[in-house]
């Protein structure tokens, strides 16, 4: 429904991580879309009976490994960039592998993942041809140095 990332997980572009959404959120809307939806069955459950959801969570890195979001949604990365097209999926996955490697590719090479800061919650943005080029001029223009040494995500 391009109902924006930062609507139900707040403070992204603020803190180390992506909130996790309280019921309250949920029934902003699901008081009156999809009510009924064997689906909500868990979020209609919490709210009831005034309860958190328990969450189960998808994407995380170890916890030995620090990642701050909003240093990443600061410079222009985008939330699909790494969580994939949730808005397309009917059960969240985790769609890339977090690994070490795959966070070093992007950080020894920041340009094609870089995008127009209003755009970094747009599931529908893509690149153009010439996202090399753009996306070196926004490493300069944001004086983008993520840290590749191990003292960068291991601390």
């Amino acid at each position: 429904m391009n109902i924006d990332c930062r609507y139900c997980h707040t403070g992204v572009e603020e803190s180390n991580y992506a909130s996790i959404p309280p019921t309250q959120t949920c029934m902003n809307c699901h008081k009156v879309v999809k009510n009924d939806s064997e689906k909500l069955a868990e979020v209609n459950k919490s709210w009831e009976n005034n309860t958190p959801i328990e969450w189960v969570r998808i994407h995380k890195v170890p916890d030995y490994a620090y990642f701050n979001h909003s240093a990443h949604i600061n410079v222009g990365v985008g939330c699909s960039s790494c969580h994939g097209r949730v808005d397309q999926m009917d059960v969240v996955y985790q769609v890339e592998s977090l690994s070490m490697g795959w966070c070093l590719d992007c950080h020894r090479n920041p340009a094609p993942h870089l995008r127009p800061l209003d755009q970094v919650t747009d599931m529908n943005w893509l690149p153009n041809t010439h996202q090399i080029e753009i996306g070196a001029k926004l490493v300069k223009e944001r004086d983008i140095t993520p840290p590749e040494d191990c003292t960068g995500c291991h601390r």
